[in-house]
């Protein structure tokens, strides 16, 4: 095996593993200040070797061990993980044998390098980690006085899009009032998977916006960043799945959300109910949240219709018009997410992203966005320094 020097300082760090015997490649970032706490992401991506998806499975899941027992890596814990696969129905069975404790999100969005799996897991390490805290079995994790509520897979199986959007939410709700706090006041981050995204959005989107509305979240108060893109839960009737992340203990100006005027409109504007972004200040670091962004200008108008190539230019572009609000560019990403539509697109987005952000761990997934004449989308996890003496460190 093989991988490149890894040092432990300071700020963003990137890494690459190639596990040759396995046929198992990680991508990782790393992230960590002077006593505080350190942050993982790592996607690993396998080799197809006209294997089984349980082969697959199982390779990917020995470079897990592996990872978790290197140096660099030493008294990590999992926070959550995510397995992206091309049979979420047939192939979620096979993997129970998954014995992580912390919470999970399996989600058919078929990896476009022709494996059958692909896995982003992200890693604390100088937390308390509480594992299955809840009925829905969602990972908590605690720190300075704040509480970190990571929550995922959700799903329903009764009624159509609109229902489920409404009976997920209200179980959210009540997940989180468990936990002495709501969405309104805690919820930083969510991701709906919907099976269908052409023609289920649309009871998505309302449903979110009446719920907002019945919890006070407005135009007028602030709305969460998410993304919602195509994606098919395990179970066939489930129509919508959410994952999300909550944070309790921090004061209201320690979030920002990020506009990005010159680029992007509100989603508002075309009766959305999303952030385009979210920064969340501590005391020793930014953390910023980029929702699924796509080639769109700033008057909420699809830019380059048809056009692989230049929407993946405009998309970039405005990802990093909102990272510069935030006071960080694409060299503080800690991980990306990108969604095609069409696998014909793959090559040479693949080729693209790899010339520019050759070191950021990346996976591209076959998952369509929520606008038919969109080809691309992306999100990501931005991470950055920063001294904030009126906040608590991370």
């Amino acid at each position: 095996m093989a991988l490149s020097f890894f040092l432990y300082l300071c700020g963003m760090k990137y890494s690459q593993l190639s596990i040759a015997e396995l046929g198992v490649s990680i991508e990782i970032s790393a992230f960590s200040t002077a006593n505080g706490v350190a942050e993982w992401h790592a996607m690993l991506h396998v080799e197809p070797l006209e294997d089984t998806f349980l082969g697959q499975y199982q390779r990917i899941c020995l470079a897990e061990e592996w990872l978790l027992k290197a140096e660099m890596l030493q008294g990590a814990e999992m926070v959550f993980k995510r397995y992206f696969l091309s049979d979420s129905t047939n192939q979620q069975p096979l993997m129970q044998e998954d014995g992580s404790h912390c919470t999970i999100s399996y989600i058919q969005q078929p990896p476009l390098d022709g494996s059958k799996v692909a896995l982003w897991i992200y890693l604390q390490k100088g937390m308390d980690v509480q594992y299955l805290a809840d009925n829905v079995q969602s990972t908590i994790v605690e720190h300075n006085g704040y509480r970190h509520i990571w929550t995922m897979g959700l799903m329903d199986n009764q009624g159509d899009s609109y229902q489920q959007t409404q009976t997920l939410l209200t179980q959210y709700e009540q997940v989180l009032v468990s936990q002495q706090a709501n969405i309104a006041d805690n919820c930083i981050r969510t991701w709906f998977f919907v099976r269908d995204v052409d023609t289920q959005y649309h009871g998505l989107v309302v449903a979110r916006k009446q719920y907002f509305d019945y919890i006070g979240l407005t135009t007028d108060t602030h709305y969460i960043s998410s993304t919602g893109i195509g994606g098919n839960p395990s179970d066939p009737k489930a129509l919508v799945q959410l994952g999300s992340y909550a944070v309790t203990g921090f004061l209201p100006e320690q979030q920002r959300y990020l506009y990005a005027p010159t680029h992007l409109n509100r989603t508002s504007d075309y009766g959305v109910t999303f952030e385009r972004g979210t920064l969340m200040q501590y005391g020793d670091r930014n953390h910023v949240f980029i929702s699924g962004t796509a080639s769109i200008d700033n008057r909420g108008e699809v830019v380059h219709v048809g056009d692989i190539r230049q929407q993946t230019l405009r998309m970039w572009e405005n990802v990093e018009k909102l990272l510069e609000e935030a006071d960080m560019t694409m060299a503080h990403c800690a991980q990306i997410i990108v969604y095609l539509r069409d696998t014909a697109d793959y090559k040479l987005v693949n080729q693209m992203f790899a010339e520019r952000f050759p070191e950021i761990p990346t996976v591209i997934t076959l998952a369509p966005v929520c606008r038919p004449t969109w080809l691309i989308e992306m999100e990501c996890i931005a991470i950055a320094e920063s001294e904030n003496p009126k906040y608590r460190n991370f």
